[in-house]
């Protein structure tokens, strides 16, 4: 069996007093009340048949409706979760509205064992966050790629 693995995207922007990251807060009736570890970087599983870039792209366009700013990729590396998922992120600066953010949609059954199916968004909501704020709201396995880019962009000034 094959390892799960998710490849995704960091946006980020420069502001006068260092950096903000664009997360998303996680859709669906699991995450409605849950604010601390709920938040994500944009991005989903992929297959041997596609490369963790295009995956990425993809994911981001999926998950926020827009497609990703151009700019320079900086590769934050893998994490792998405490589920076995093994997770490949790249930052990319740039700039996005969070109000024109449209985006995708799934289907689970809801409530559990009705037998009845719901769509929910993959985020109900985006945000521009510092790291030190966005930092508590990323789900644990993913803060590592935030402190990785700090370290990129802060870190060597």
């Amino acid at each position: 069996m094959t390892a799960t693995r998710s490849a995704g995207l960091l946006l980020f922007r420069r502001t006068g007093g260092g950096i903000e990251v664009l997360i998303g807060h996680m859709g669906g009736p699991f995450w409605a009340r849950r604010e601390e570890a709920a938040w994500s970087v944009p991005k989903g599983e992929y297959g041997p048949e596609e490369a963790p870039e295009d995956a990425a792209r993809r994911e981001f366009r999926e998950e926020l409706g827009l497609p990703v700013p151009d700019g320079d990729w900086l590769d934050l590396g893998e994490v792998r979760q405490a589920g076995g998922k093994t997770v490949t992120v790249w930052a990319v600066e740039g700039d996005l509205d969070p109000a024109a953010v449209v985006p995708g949609t799934f289907t689970m059954e809801w409530p559990p064992r009705s037998g009845t199916t719901a769509e929910f968004p993959e985020v109900d909501r985006v945000g521009w966050f510092t790291p030190e704020a966005a930092e508590p709201l990323l789900v644990t396995g993913q803060r590592a790629f935030l402190e990785r880019l700090v370290t990129r962009v802060r870190g060597r000034a």
